[in-house]
């Protein structure tokens, strides 16, 4: 069982990104002295609660809670919004044969993010809250010393 390490609360605005940020940066390097880890963590979970913020709220107001828990050599990042439901799982990866001059802005957010973590799961709770679970594995689970 996934024991939580810290929780953090935010409201939906992009300013928020900072905190959210520095949060996971700070708990991640706690349990991995891996750069490469915890930037892949960082940028993901940045990039999750971006979508949320734009797409899910459409900058309107809302919270979004985060949870990160660690088990083993694995770190997982929950996210719960109450934004509309939306299953990032169910978006078709993109096209590599469309030239970048005829695709539409964006869209790369999800790929970048399951390109970013080892798993990617949504599930629509029973109280209709959105819940996203990024999974990263880690290398060097507890490997700093106090």
């Amino acid at each position: 069982m996934a024991k939580t390490i810290a929780r953090l609360q935010i409201t939906a605005h992009l300013e928020e990104l900072v905190q959210v940020r520095q949060f996971v940066e700070e708990i991640a390097a706690s349990l991995t002295r891996d750069q490469q880890t915890i930037s892949d963590i960082v940028l993901a979970v940045d990039e999750a609660v971006t979508n949320i913020i734009r797409h899910g709220y459409q900058h309107q107001a809302g919270t979004i809670e985060l949870a990160i828990r660690s088990q083993s050599n694995r770190l997982e990042i929950k996210l719960w919004d109450e934004a509309p439901a939306f299953d990032p799982t169910q978006i078709a990866p993109p096209n590599p044969h469309i030239p970048l001059s005829q695709r539409a802005p964006g869209g790369l957010g999800i790929h970048m993010i399951r390109q970013l973590t080892d798993d990617l799961q949504y599930h629509c709770l029973a109280d209709g809250r959105n819940e996203l679970t990024l999974v990263k594995q880690i290398k060097s689970a507890r490997l700093i010393q106090s």
